[in-house]
């Protein structure tokens, strides 16, 4: 990252950051513009995730089944248009365009669904929200690390990414925390608007950063992961049995998830019928996942991941859904599904994730970048499409109940274990060899 000539001191701003990061005199501005922008994204973008649970609610089970598919069909489409949109537009405009494009869809959206007299709401109008949507959360963030990782040289990521990824931290509890506020005082499509001012933020810091900063590319020469070939990385995957593996996991977690999901949907559309009260339902759960990841983050991953390595935090996530199971089929009710989705989702945030991204480390650059583009838009979204497909037939074709598929994911959930548990001693014996093969 090349910094202005003329950037202040501001010495009472370093010395106010140095206990909580290595920042240098030249890099706080940099640095909070880089914090208040990733702050912004997530923040809007929680405020945003209460209105399309809700509208999944409506939608209703069958509804959701299909639009699991549609979005890993747009999301096939997507990242390659994405991809070549970064590779073809002047680094320096691709965030500030697509940003905008976004700000406007929310206008449009917000138009459009303020236009509807009330309920019911118009299926194909939520159900293009609930799509955008889906594909939107991938990309404002996706975005983001592209900018930070062409602002910042490698020796000042390692001191600083970590006080910026707080900031997404905090959004994260910001933003179920304003969703659930406002939402007893406005109607659910205006949180719409106030998405598009927090993206509006984030559009503002990322032309600030520009302006204080140099364009040239970080030291590494690195492209960002988004303009990769997916069918390469689909091939590398393929190839490795340890990608392989990391893809299995991936897709077993969220072949249950989205199971957890959409009983989540069915329960909540029976047991809350209030547009505004689902929106606070769901709100209020993203805060407490948020609260909860955080304490987890600070207090207990670290130490788990030193004294344990990977195999007790990959073990983790399966081993509470499989808990979560069991108690959907002995008690399919609000309660228990509010508490499943917590604990999986913040379990899956503070351990599991932080997990796989180590994993990846046991791979070169190039393996990495491209597989994990792959892994991190096919195969996740293919999880939710294949996940809502097979039980919603397994419902309808042999009448299974929640309390009986719940049973019948439990050796999905035993396979999901071993594959964790085997990544981590793969991993191991890979880190423990420098030259070892990738796979």
């Amino acid at each position: 990252m090349t910094v202005s000539r003329d950037a202040p001191s501001h010495t009472v701003l370093e010395r106010l950051l140095t206990p909580a990061v290595a920042v240098r005199s030249e890099e706080v501005r940099q640095l909070l513009l880089a914090f208040a922008m990733f702050f912004s994204v997530l923040c809007g973008y929680y405020v945003l995730r209460p209105v399309r649970d809700e509208m999944g609610v409506a939608l209703g089970t069958d509804g959701l089944q299909r639009l699991f598919i549609v979005v890993f069909l747009v999301m096939c489409v997507a990242v390659p248009v994405f991809g070549a949109i970064v590779a073809r537009t002047p680094r320096r405009w691709v965030v500030p365009l697509l940003y905008a494009f976004f700000i406007a869809n929310l206008i449009v959206f917000w138009i459009l669904l303020k236009g509807e007299a009330g309920p019911p709401l118009n299926p194909l109008l939520a159900s293009c929200f609930f799509v955008w949507t889906s594909v939107f959360n991938l990309f404002v963030v996706s975005l983001f690390w592209i900018l930070m990782s062409d602002l910042w040289q490698s020796e000042q990521a390692k001191r600083l990414y970590g006080f910026i990824a707080a900031g997404g931290t905090a959004g994260a509890v910001t933003g179920p925390f304003l969703a659930s506020t406002l939402s007893a005082r406005l109607d659910p499509h205006d949180l719409l608007v106030l998405t598009a001012g927090m993206l509006a933020v984030a559009l503002s810091c990322a032309l600030a950063l520009r302006r204080h900063t140099g364009t040239g590319p970080s030291p590494n020469g690195d492209r960002p992961a988004g303009v990769r070939d997916i069918l390469s990385g689909a091939e590398r995957v393929w190839q490795s049995p340890y990608l392989f593996r990391i893809a299995l996991f991936i897709l077993f977690a969220n072949l249950i998830g989205t199971f957890f999901y959409l009983e989540q949907s069915r329960i909540v559309g029976a047991q809350i019928t209030d547009r505004a009260e689902r929106v606070q339902f769901f709100a209020t759960r993203d805060l407490m996942v948020s609260l909860i990841t955080i304490t987890i983050q600070v207090f207990v991953t670290g130490r788990v991941m030193r004294r344990f390595g990977l195999g007790v935090p990959l073990a983790s996530l399966p081993l509470c859904a499989m808990l979560g199971l069991v108690a959907l089929a002995i008690s399919p009710t609000l309660e228990v599904i509010a508490a499943v989705m917590v604990a999986e989702r913040a379990i899956g945030f503070a351990l599991a994730n932080p997990a796989v991204k180590v994993l990846y480390t046991a791979v070169d650059s190039d393996e990495k970048y491209k597989a994990q583009n792959f892994i991190d838009t096919v195969v996740y979204r293919g999880g939710d499409a294949a996940s809502g497909w097979i039980f919603n037939s397994l419902a309808k074709t042999l009448g299974a109940s929640g309390t009986i598929l719940a049973l019948v994911s439990l050796p999905l959930g035993l396979l999901w274990l071993r594959t964790g548990l085997d990544l981590s001693r793969r991993q191991k014996a890979l880190s423990a060899d420098e030259n070892g093969p990738s796979s």
